[in-house]
């Protein structure tokens, strides 16, 4: 049965981090644990309500996605078994599917988000403007039109509360340079056509997603942190796919659609949310999980 965890409780361990989902401890070598918890964010605020399981399904989608794409791009696992490193009295069964021990890596300091559809805040910068991120696109697009082709669409890394600005490409080279800006450009596409070529053949779109990038003391870049899970993209089933509309996903778009339902202002707190989109939530994590990476929740 899938456990939950709100928050990870890890006594002697030093907590370094404690993020929208994920909370972060500081190991010996230079390395991090990495607890996937079951706290869901939604317009950049953590809800009240976790979603049983969902850090597991997480970190498995994840896992199952740095494995697939090691080819391209070297990413932050090191493999180690994460009961090797719990405190005496701590129960390995609630960490062993939502942690992981990695390289601790030194931030990029951007959200490096591929676009190959246009849904979201692309789509809102779009009818404004004609373009997102500077990107200029063609006249007459629609809501959910595939682009011709994926586009690099940055924002900031937004703290817990504040919400991500997209911004442009000449932005993240006055940030990192434009040796770096070229790399994280390069490598997001990559893995990014990449990865929706084989979704494609398991019924799934994915329509954009976000990566993070870190580097080591020698200066290579890694991918780290999550890697195309429904909480960092946005998953539809092909076989209901249509332009025009927000198609209906296999992410938390789930939540999103709720709470613009119930006339949330996106401004914290979140409110709280019924039990059955929190059911229906983590069922469409489920689902996505067994799709792609052939792993079914029990």
């Amino acid at each position: 049965m899938p456990t939950t965890l709100s928050q990870s409780d890890l006594p002697g361990l030093d907590l370094i981090h404690r993020g929208k989902v994920r909370d972060v401890y500081a190991l010996p070598g230079n390395r991090l644990l990495m607890v996937a918890t079951d706290r869901l964010s939604a317009f950049d605020s953590v809800l009240p309500n976790p979603i049983p399981g969902k850090g597991e399904m997480l970190c498995q989608i994840s896992n199952f996605w740095f494995e697939k794409t090691k080819h391209l791009i070297p990413n932050h696992l090191t493999g180690e078994e994460v009961a090797s490193v719990l405190p005496a009295g701590v129960d390995p069964a609630l960490y062993a599917k939502r942690a992981v021990i990695t390289k601790r890596l030194k931030p990029v300091p951007v959200e490096a988000i591929a676009r190959g559809y246009i849904i979201g805040s692309g789509w809102k910068d779009y009818q404004a403007t004609g373009a997102i991120c500077g990107i200029t696109l063609p006249p007459g697009l629609q809501q959910a039109q595939q682009l011709p082709e994926p586009i690099f669409t940055p924002s900031t890394k937004a703290a817990v509360g504040d919400h991500d600005e997209n911004v442009s490409f000449d932005a993240v080279v006055a940030a990192v340079g434009a040796d770096m800006a070229n790399a994280v450009r390069d490598a997001t596409l990559k893995i990014y056509q990449f990865a929706a070529e084989y979704a494609a053949t398991r019924g799934i779109i994915i329509a954009d997603t976000k990566f993070e990038f870190g580097t080591d003391e020698d200066g290579t870049l890694y991918i780290m942190d999550e890697m195309l899970t429904p909480d960092s993209s946005r998953f539809w089933p092909a076989d209901s796919y249509q332009v025009g509309i927000s198609p209906p996903s296999y992410d938390k778009q789930f939540v999103r659609d709720y709470l613009l339902q119930v006339g949330w202002d996106k401004n914290p707190p979140a409110p709280s949310v019924p039990e059955s989109v929190i059911e229906g939530t983590a069922a469409k994590y489920a689902e996505a999980l067994e799709r792609l990476a052939d792993i079914r929740v029990s």
